[in-house]
């Protein structure tokens, strides 16, 4: 979840513990408990969500790195046929032309289409025997990593569109209840004031004075004034 959901998040949980500690305040089969109810829902779904999120994301990373080595064994199987192609010959027949991802599965599928009919000629340039069959298990072994990274970031994504209605949701039930309890403890100021620190939204912290001025660098000297330098000033 982003900082602002995040924040979000607490929120809800905070004004799920205010009604909590007062449900009998109010009426079983009023607005205020039925509000509560689809709150408690929503936080449900919103930290299942998050966890998806972020399990997806770790997943499609994860997925990023094994493609990659999927990739690189791929293309090295397409090296290695292209230069004993070349001393055949046959160079233009295999080429390599990787200028991306769909790129490099056209020349191997090509590849691995065109190699058994001249199998016998790539043994004899020492090629292993069962170079078509690793090449064809390499080919699938990409195709399975590219479809699993697919997937996972489209669960990642799917999950953060979740997060996006359910924080929308959310704050729509509380707006809710807002009135509600403005309403229900008008005569309760020390009640009232804590729901309304628990129905606030935290800030972003801000950046320290030193961070800023960190950032910002040393405060040039005013027009027409010397910056000290630890000695006598001159004569005028």
């Amino acid at each position: 979840m982003t900082d602002i959901q995040n924040r979000r998040h607490q929120m809800f949980v905070r004004v799920r513990e205010f009604v909590t500690q007062r449900l009998s305040d109010f009426s079983e089969s009023g607005v205020a408990r039925q509000l509560f109810t689809q709150l408690k829902a929503v936080i449900t779904r919103l930290e299942s969500l998050s966890a998806a999120q972020a399990s997806g994301l770790g997943e499609a990373r994860q997925r990023t790195q094994t493609r990659g080595s999927a990739r690189l064994v791929l293309r090295d199987d397409l090296d290695a046929i292209h230069s004993v192609a070349a001393s055949m010959g046959l160079g233009e027949q295999f080429p390599l032309p990787y200028r991306n991802d769909p790129s490099l599965l056209q020349v191997a599928r090509a590849a691995a289409t065109n190699a058994p009919l001249l199998k016998a000629q790539f043994l004899a340039h020492e090629m292993p025997a069962d170079f078509i069959e690793d090449l064809q298990a390499d080919i699938l072994a990409f195709e399975t990593e590219s479809a699993a990274q697919g997937n996972a970031v489209g669960d990642h994504v799917q999950a953060g569109a979740g997060i996006d209605e359910a924080v929308d949701e959310g704050v729509e039930i509380v707006d809710k209840l807002d009135g509600i309890m403005r309403a229900k403890y008008a005569d309760n100021r020390p009640v009232l004031a804590e729901w309304m620190s628990a129905s606030h939204t935290e800030r972003a912290p801000k950046r320290s004075a030193a961070a800023a001025s960190t950032t910002t660098g040393p405060t040039p000297p005013s027009p027409g004034t010397t910056p000290s330098s630890g000695g006598t000033p001159p004569a005028s």
